[in-house]
């Protein structure tokens, strides 16, 4: 069953500007990891902003879990984005906050304010976090401030944060981008296992093919807008791959 379908998906930055994306049609199934690959500004990211409404689409549908994206009024985007949880290229963490700090702050969306402003959350959320440390490898750096850890750490606190939200659907941007190959593979790994594990379906946009190949059961290809693949990573040869690539400038 299909936790996300999307359908003739345009989007654009602005009423006059050009289209980034161009009728995008895919669905993601509950089991699916789904790569979006593709040369720079090929429409990626804005692909990923678009499923949580960080980018207003220009026409289309979203469908999440039986709700209809598009058409959610401003106050119910709270509901779904923590539904959706995001894994981001730069991390986006709070520096001066410690680890466990930040791995809390994926409850905001659940915490009244007064409890937001005073760190005060609940038994079972601080237990849930530590698990998640503990999964991540990460126990033994809870009261660590974020700006001590290194790149690929930084990012383990990033997936136990996006995980920490209970998601029905986690958005990738670019998770691997700014870590080196060896590190790359590990926190893919990682996520994949632990998507798995707690049936977690993903949607990934990520620049490096060969990762793709790797993690990802499903791929869709984009170029200037357009989707040029969608289907399973079996079926992504070397024609179609040159197919996908064959705007990018060297």
């Amino acid at each position: 069953m299909a936790i996300l379908t999307v359908t003739d998906l345009h989007a654009r930055y602005s009423s006059s500007g050009p289209e980034i994306l161009k009728g995008i049609s895919f669905a993601v199934e509950d089991d699916d990891f789904f790569a979006i690959i593709g040369p720079s500004g090929a429409g990626k990211s804005t692909l990923i902003r678009c499923i949580n409404r960080l980018v207003e689409p220009a026409q289309g549908q979203i469908i999440f879990d039986g709700r209809h994206v598009t058409e959610l009024p401003k106050r119910e985007l709270r509901t779904l984005r923590r539904d959706i949880g995001v894994i981001f290229q730069e991390f986006n963490l709070i520096n001066r906050m410690s680890v466990m700090d930040n791995v809390l702050s994926g409850r905001l969306g659940y915490t009244g304010n007064l409890r937001t402003l005073f760190r005060a959350f609940k038994r079972d959320d601080i237990e849930h976090g530590l698990q998640l440390l503990e999964r991540v490898g990460l126990i033994d750096h809870v009261d660590k401030r974020a700006d001590e850890l290194s790149g690929g750490q930084r990012q383990r606190v990033g997936i136990a944060r996006a995980l920490m939200q209970n998601p029905k659907m986690l958005l990738l941007d670019e998770p691997t981008s700014a870590l080196d190959p060896k590190i790359s593979r590990e926190v893919m790994g990682l996520i994949k296992q632990m998507a798995t594990e707690l049936k977690v379906p993903c949607l990934c946009n990520i620049h490096d093919v060969q990762l793709a190949t790797e993690f990802c059961n499903k791929i869709i290809g984009l170029q200037d807008g357009y989707m040029k693949f969608n289907g399973p990573t079996e079926q992504m040869d070397e024609a179609k791959l040159n197919d996908i690539y064959a705007m990018e400038v060297l």
